[in-house]
């Protein structure tokens, strides 16, 4: 526990960095998600070839050049500096967006078509047929996958130490310069990770026991 209570501001600015690259990255990611998972089964061929490209062009670029797409060059396109927190929550928020689309993608197609074709014969247009009918069902579907993305969000947050921000990830590097034990430093990052990762799992079968009863 030495390097920990030895070292409490650092390690509590590293866990609030981690927190918040997280929580700011997860409500951008499952904002835009459901933007493009939208996209992706819209009756409107424009719509569906943007959400595709979207999708194809930033799940297939690896992780660490989106955050320098983010950090390096827009900066230099707004022409003006920027929060690099600011940026790695935009970087984690539109790589993890391109998941999220595709997992709610996958289970808007588990709802049977018949009923968003019976709620269009109502007169409801393709948002009201959405948000109404086919989402609330496929989001109880997509639990599981979901929560398995924000998990692997929650551990990607540790890209951002390569980037000047300071989390978990970053805390060895900076109590190295301590003289801290590194391995031990790894070791208890390692139980910070697991323990978040424990809560969220907790929070999964929450939910799905919530919405199971409710079914």
């Amino acid at each position: 526990m030495g390097s920990i209570l030895n070292n409490l501001d650092l390690w509590r600015d590293a866990l609030v960095g981690t927190l918040v690259l997280f929580a700011g990255g997860g409500v951008l990611a499952l904002a835009l998600g459901f933007v493009v998972g939208a996209m992706r089964v819209s009756p409107i061929p424009v719509a569906r070839a943007v959400g595709t490209f979207y999708v194809n062009t930033i799940r297939n670029t690896p992780l660490t050049l989106v955050f320098f797409g983010f950090v390096f060059a827009l900066p230099i396109l707004a022409g003006q500096r920027m929060d690099n927190m600011l940026l790695g929550i935009m970087a984690l928020g539109v790589y993890t967006a391109t998941y999220v689309a595709e997992v709610l993608r996958s289970g808007i197609n588990t709802v049977p078509v018949g009923q968003a074709e019976a709620a269009r014969a109502l007169g409801l247009t393709f948002g009201q047929v959405m948000s109404q009918i086919v989402l609330p069902q496929a989001f109880r579907s997509v639990i599981p996958p979901l929560m398995s993305v924000i998990i692997a969000l929650l551990k990607n947050t540790t890209v951002a130490s390569g980037f000047a921000v300071l989390n978990l990830g970053s805390i060895r590097a900076n109590l190295s310069e301590r003289g801290e034990n590194a391995l031990e430093v790894i070791i208890w990052v390692m139980v910070f990770f697991v323990v978040m990762v424990l809560l969220l799992g907790w929070l999964q079968q929450a939910f799905e026991r919530r919405w199971r009863v409710a079914r």
